[in-house]
């Protein structure tokens, strides 16, 4: 029997009435620095290597640099969309899990490729790298191998730096110095303030400063210089090694307390330590896998310098350090 119009209709809606819950997917909100979200960051690999077993949408929000992510999260509170925050570090896992931001993620987590042992009931790593002022060898033919030297330096020698408050990176270096130099550190901070071209909020802003010549040299990482080796045939760029040592930094995932997607948010943090995640790593975020199994190294990572000293402050200790550390700092720029 030829359909009525109205059968048409009542049989078209009834399909649209099937289709849509196989077309329904569920929808993971990371939040990520910048710099990881980025067209030339790790965010578009994983995302699709993700979002390839997982079923699912996952949304990469570009939310400020590290430091910047806690805040965001602080002001949002149980209202954030967000299932996961990706890009925090030791440094600030203490003030997050404080502050009830995140939950535990009951992972048994497989074996790590860390410069220390890693146990923590809330946070998981996904690589790690040491901070370090990199700079031009055709710019700058004797880098500093100190702050002292740095101090001591020519006055074109200049640096620009991230701002504690936002950055990760720059939190590296307030606590970097105030762990060297201790009471010290504002003496050390006064002295170098001429030196400071600008302080930017994020890492991104600071190293593209320092390529475009603003500054001599900019807080990155020692691993920096992989970048301009393999993806521009660039072995100009290096990173100066200090002789106080170098902080390590262990940059960490976590699923938030009010996941709105928490066994998804699970399933992320189990990928990101899987070959998929961790491969994509070492050429597109130029920092040290979490696990070396299924990442293997470039050639050009084999040449870094490696500091013969890390340093590397206790989550703990760093959240006590903070406020006086950044009330120094900034005490010596303002004047």
């Amino acid at each position: 029997m030829k359909p009525t119009p109205l059968s048409a209709a009542t049989v078209a809606f009834a399909l649209l009435g099937l289709a849509a819950p196989a077309q329904e997917r569920p929808v993971l909100t990371v939040y990520a620095y910048d710099s990881f979200v980025s067209e030339y960051g790790p965010g578009p690999v994983i995302e699709a290597r993700f979002e390839a077993q997982c079923g699912c949408d996952l949304n990469l929000v570009a939310a400020g640099d590290g430091a910047a992510l806690l805040g965001r999260l602080r002001l949002e509170g149980e209202r954030s969309p967000a299932d996961v925050v990706l890009g925090l570090d030791l440094n600030l896992i203490a003030a997050a899990k404080d502050a009830g931001l995140t939950a535990p993620h009951g992972i048994d987590a497989p074996p790590l490729d860390l410069p220390v042992d890693w146990s923590d009931p809330h946070f998981l790593p996904f690589d790690w790298g040491w901070f370090a002022f990199v700079y031009d060898e055709t710019r700058l033919t004797d880098a500093p191998d100190s702050f002292e030297a740095l101090i001591a330096a020519p006055e074109d020698v200049t640096i620009v730096i991230q701002d504690p408050r936002t950055s990760t990176p720059g939190l590296g270096l307030l606590l970097w110095i105030k762990e060297t130099y201790g009471d010290r550190a504002p003496e050390i901070w006064e002295a170098l303030a001429p030196r400071i071209v600008t302080v930017t909020r994020g890492w991104w802003e600071a190293y593209s400063a320092f390529l475009d010549g603003e500054a001599m040299m900019a807080l990155s990482y020692t691993s920096s210089p992989a970048y301009h080796a393999i993806a521009e045939d660039d072995p100009t760029k290096r990173a100066a090694l200090f002789s106080e040592g170098h902080p390590l930094q262990i940059e960490v995932a976590a699923a938030l307390a009010n996941a709105p997607q928490p066994e998804l948010a699970r399933d992320f943090l189990r990928f990101m330590l899987s070959p998929d995640f961790q491969s994509a790593i070492p050429t597109t975020n130029w920092m040290y896998p979490a696990r070396a199994e299924g990442a293997e190294l470039p050639g050009a990572f084999a040449a870094l310098p490696r500091p013969a000293r890390s340093i590397l402050t206790d989550p703990e200790a760093a959240t006590a350090l903070r406020e006086e550390a950044l009330a120094e700092w900034l005490d010596a720029l303002s004047r």
